[in-house]
């Protein structure tokens, strides 16, 4: 099983593509995870209606078998992390934007504690 960070976004979509070819490649399947912490009133990388229907529409044209999860409440890194804790998983594909070093020290970065503590391999992707 392929594991995709997803979010709302371009770096979302490629990670979203990127894990889908992987998947293919393989001949195994995908788990998608879009979290929110719920912080705040909106988050613009949690997928809306309108957008998961999209990445469920993709989903089902590449003929793999996926499941879609959507947890709020939680932490992302944590949350794609427990998921590549499970048995079957192989690879965690996440979308990598740009920031600079002052906007990691002060907001955190969900990809640089990933890449650190993931037990398995991560494949950071950036969109076209």
């Amino acid at each position: 099983m392929i594991v995709i960070g997803y979010s709302a976004d371009p770096y979302g979509r490629a990670a979203l593509e990127h894990g889908i070819a992987e998947a293919g490649r393989r001949g195994t399947t995908v788990l998608v995870i879009n979290s929110t912490s719920g912080e705040s009133y909106a988050d613009p990388r949690f997928a809306a209606p309108a957008q998961l229907h999209d990445v469920e529409h993709l989903l089902q044209q590449s003929g793999i078998g996926y499941e879609l999860s959507q947890p709020v409440g939680v932490d992302t890194a944590r949350e794609l992390l427990a998921a590549m804790e499970r048995p079957d998983a192989e690879l965690l594909v996440i979308g990598l934007r740009h920031r600079n070093p002052v906007g990691k020290l002060l907001l955190g970065s969900v990809a640089q504690q990933v890449l650190l503590d993931c037990p398995k391999p991560v494949l950071a992707v950036k969109p076209e």
